[in-house]
């Protein structure tokens, strides 16, 4: 069974964007080592059905000529001497063209790839660990999604507590900061955290 043709670039772009949202940058990433990966493939594959013709090569030895000629001759056979040297510099530029194309069909759209990762974060996650993901994708939340999520905080940080800690209060201080740290490295601000230890009559205050 023959092998199916490589998927073209924009084809992966594509079905990676079919999978789930993505950002630009972190699709950029993707893009960038897929274009890399089927370069040296392109490049490894010229190589071998180069191969051949250089076997019938070593069985003629050329009349000998000129030093002028052996160094035109030289030219015109390395390989070294291509001025398309493969690199990453034209392969940057195909990755940014297709993600510009992305853009403007459609496929690629970071508002929601915003939403999207508030959707799945914010029932296990804090606003600041939320803000924190999305500045390394180089966005960052609106001032209404921020306000959303922070009128949830208490809420979703009390969710959070109860599942890790089966709804126990910290009998002592060594316990409740134990559960302080694990809902701050959540992302939880201080005051959200402060409120959900106070204890089970204060809590609903």
């Amino acid at each position: 069974m023959k092998a199916g043709k490589p998927l073209s670039l924009k084809a992966r772009a594509i079905a990676l964007l079919a999978q789930r949202e993505h950002s630009r940058a972190e699709l950029r990433r993707k893009l960038l080592r897929i274009a890399r990966e089927q370069r040296a493939a392109q490049q490894r594959q010229a190589a071998a059905a180069a191969e051949p013709a250089a076997g019938l090569a070593a069985w003629f030895v050329p009349e000998p000529c000129s030093e002028a000629g052996v160094d035109a001759l030289g030219q015109a056979e390395n390989p070294d001497e291509d001025p398309d040297d493969g690199g990453d510099a034209d392969v940057g530029a195909e990755v940014d063209a297709l993600l510009l194309f992305l853009q403007e069909r459609g496929y690629l759209s970071e508002q929601r790839f915003v939403d999207a990762r508030i959707h799945a974060r914010s029932a296990r996650f804090g606003s600041q660990r939320i803000k924190l993901e999305l500045a390394q994708h180089g966005l960052q939340l609106s001032g209404d999604q921020l306000a959303l999520l922070k009128d949830s905080e208490i809420e979703r940080a009390r969710a959070v507590w109860q599942r890790k800690f089966g709804g126990q209060w910290p009998e002592d201080a060594a316990t409740r900061a134990k559960h302080a740290r694990f809902l701050i490295g959540r992302g939880f601000g201080g005051e959200s955290v402060r409120r959900v230890l106070r204890g089970p009559v204060e809590a609903d205050d």
